[in-house]
């Protein structure tokens, strides 16, 4: 591609909430792509990931795919964990405070994310850093004089910021330490783009671009994406919230959460996670308008998309071939896992020792719920002994043969 085209390549999908700001980065991106070229180097383009959770979810892969174009432009990535920001947590898309984790939870996640990002990443092409290798090595003068860039007004007039200082919930000092800590990571990497979601407008336009100048650098470039909705299609996807769609989630409970979107949050989904074109979305969504095609039927392209993304285009069609019979002619999977059931086991001690549910709660509220049956027999009482062998059900994607 030629220069023109590659920015209009990596501008594609991307969302500022203002067309200025858009064409300012579009026009930036330009430059520095030209600078590069008389320079014989590829820009430095990265994105940050904290592994406050030990997966990754689908609205993860947003920027990942932004990262991946870049690669494919022969530019060097690098994929960000953020150890040390995690300690504090991001407040951009919280109206409470966040959680703060302990180094060890923080350790664990960390190790987990870098062997996920190559679901999207290229392996050979990918640099893997953490933060705390510049962070931890701070002192309180050098946050004293990065700090010294910013006003107490900027950060309350931030909207989760503002809302809960309206409501009078309170604002930690440590949280407005986050888009400093963001801001140096950038200076750290000598990064000339970094990508993020809308919920990074300000970590990386005001933060970011702010500490790079002073500290005598370029301002980064902002390549911020959308965000996409979970699967209730209303909010953010977010674990937890529980709405959200794993990456290493298996291909038919991958295939079956899709097929659960409302039919309005499809657009986001063909846009922001799949290999489909501008042109064969417009012509899917087109044929949903004037009824040429079925919402469900586009679904299952989109879902038979995402699998074979994340797996491969044969379990991806077995996953759908496995949605049908189950939720379609209301059959059972072909293939289901077996237990093998022990003497005085409860209801509930099956869920739980099968791995059908991930907790003993879980499970008591799944039977509540009347979410559970045993060859289609509505379980209704945790603590009853388990009746006798059979293919036993949670939720709607859940069976194990038990015997």
């Amino acid at each position: 591609m030629n220069i023109e085209e590659q920015v209009l390549y990596l501008m594609r999908g991307t969302e500022y909430g203002d067309e200025d700001l858009k064409k300012s980065m579009a026009d930036e991106l330009r430059q520095r792509l030209i600078e590069a070229e008389a320079e014989d180097r590829p820009l430095q383009v990265y994105c940050g990931y904290d592994p406050t959770r030990s997966d990754l979810h689908l609205g993860h892969t947003i920027t990942m795919r932004k990262l991946r174009q870049f690669q494919e432009l022969g530019h060097d990535v690098t994929f960000l964990i953020g150890t040390y920001t995690s300690l504090i947590g991001d407040p951009s898309d919280q109206n409470k405070l966040r959680p703060q984790l302990t180094p060890e939870q923080v350790e664990y996640n960390a190790h987990t994310y870098a062997q996920q990002a190559y679901k999207i990443l290229d392996h050979d092409k990918t640099t893997i850093r953490y933060n705390a290798e510049w962070l931890s090595r701070l002192t309180f003068a050098d946050l004293i004089n990065l700090a010294s860039n910013f006003t107490i007004q900027q950060f309350l007039a931030r909207e989760n910021f503002k809302l809960r200082w309206e409501k009078g919930d309170a604002v930690f000092l440590h949280e407005t330490f986050y888009a400093i800590m963001q801001g140096y990571d950038a200076y750290s990497l000598r990064a000339d783009v970094q990508v993020g979601g809308t919920d990074q407008l300000f970590n990386i336009v005001t933060a970011a671009r702010k500490v790079m100048t002073f500290l005598g650098e370029k301002p980064n470039i902002a390549i911020i994406m959308g965000i996409l909705p979970g699967t209730d299609g209303e909010v953010r996807m977010s674990k937890s919230l529980g709405n959200h769609i794993p990456i290493l989630a298996p291909p038919d409970d991958m295939y079956g959460k899709v097929m659960s979107l409302p039919d309005k949050a499809m657009g986001n989904y063909f846009r922001l996670v799949t290999r489909f074109s501008a042109a064969e979305i417009e012509n899917l969504e087109a044929g949903i308008e004037d009824g040429s095609l079925h919402p469900r039927d586009v679904k299952m392209k989109l879902a038979r998309e995402i699998v074979e993304i994340f797996h491969d285009s044969q379990s991806a069609a077995l996953a759908e071939e496995n949605f049908v019979r189950v939720f379609q002619r209301r059959d059972l999977p072909e293939h289901m896992p077996e237990y093998s059931l022990e003497s005085g086991q409860s209801v509930l001690d099956v869920l739980e020792a099968s791995g059908m549910v991930k907790s003993r709660s879980e499970g008591r509220r799944l039977i509540n719920q009347n979410g559970v049956r045993l060859d289609g027999e509505v379980l209704d009482d945790p603590n009853q002994p388990f009746p006798h062998s059979g293919v036993l059900q949670a939720g709607k994607r859940r069976f194990t043969k038990v015997h």
